[in-house]
């Protein structure tokens, strides 16, 4: 067990997203029954709606949109992506085994706002979880601060996330995680501490190992901002063609295991 992660929880997560803030505010929860399962890991019908981030020199990154459970967050991502609001922005903050982030036309960190103006409040949904490939809105201390910037989570190895490490982000957090919750995350891995006060309204279907590369950059400064952009040349809505799924680590060749 490497003893250091549990101390890294909360210094990884006070820096997190946008303006930092993890704050343990309320959920704001979206249209969910709290009685279903976690529905991260559920395929997108033929025909519906998905978004992808195509980024130059790496690849494509397919998303999955839960409108059902969190309506206002994706109606926010599709009409960015659907006006071409994300086109040529850049990944201006990277973290390796963490999370991949976007969304600012500054690029900074510290732009961006929502297709009404300004933030809103995207709220949260026990069904949707921090697991790897989940994509997210940052924000500056609550969901009420949602706007533009949105992060693709990487996530700890499923093999860090030992019963002692959720045990202490349960500590830490406040945070009872389900048989199922815990489960899921020991099994495919990711950033279960950031559960509840981050809006979580996406997966990745495909192009989970462009994510990878993108968040193993090291060359970059103090912030994280990969010395070179990285630049999201589109992001658009299209139709899912019933193409493979590509979930988990397992599914890439080019991911460590």
């Amino acid at each position: 067990m490497k003893k250091a992660i549990i101390a890294a929880v909360s210094c990884i997560a006070a820096g997190a997203m946008l303006m930092t803030g993890c704050s343990k505010s309320d959920k704001n929860k979206g249209s969910s029954d709290d009685t279903s399962s976690v529905m991260n890991y559920t395929a997108p019908e033929e025909g519906e709606d998905i978004v992808v981030i195509s980024v130059k020199d790496y690849g494509d990154i397919k998303i999955k949109l839960f409108d059902d459970l969190m309506p206002k967050a994706c109606e926010n991502f599709k009409t960015h992506a659907s006006d071409g609001y994300y086109d040529n922005l850049i990944f201006h903050r990277v973290i390796d085994d963490f999370m991949i982030q976007g969304g600012d036309p500054l690029g900074t960190g510290t732009g961006g706002e929502s297709i009404w103006g300004g933030s809103f409040d995207g709220g949260t949904s026990d069904k949707l979880l921090h697991l790897t490939g989940a994509v997210a809105y940052a924000n500056s201390g609550s969901t009420a601060t949602d706007g533009s910037q949105f992060y693709i989570v990487t996530g700890y190895q499923s093999e860090e996330l030992t019963d002692e490490v959720m045990s202490s982000i349960s500590t830490s957090y406040g945070k009872e995680f389900s048989d199922e919750e815990k489960k899921l995350y020991q099994e495919y891995g990711g950033s279960p501490f950031l559960d509840g006060n981050y809006t979580v309204f996406g997966q990745v279907i495909d192009g989970l190992d462009v994510a990878y590369k993108i968040a193993a950059t090291t060359e970059k400064d103090s912030n994280d901002k990969p010395d070179t952009d990285i630049v999201m040349s589109s992001v658009s809505v299209e139709k899912y063609d019933g193409s493979e799924i590509r979930w988990y680590k397992s599914d890439y060749d080019d991911i460590d295991k």
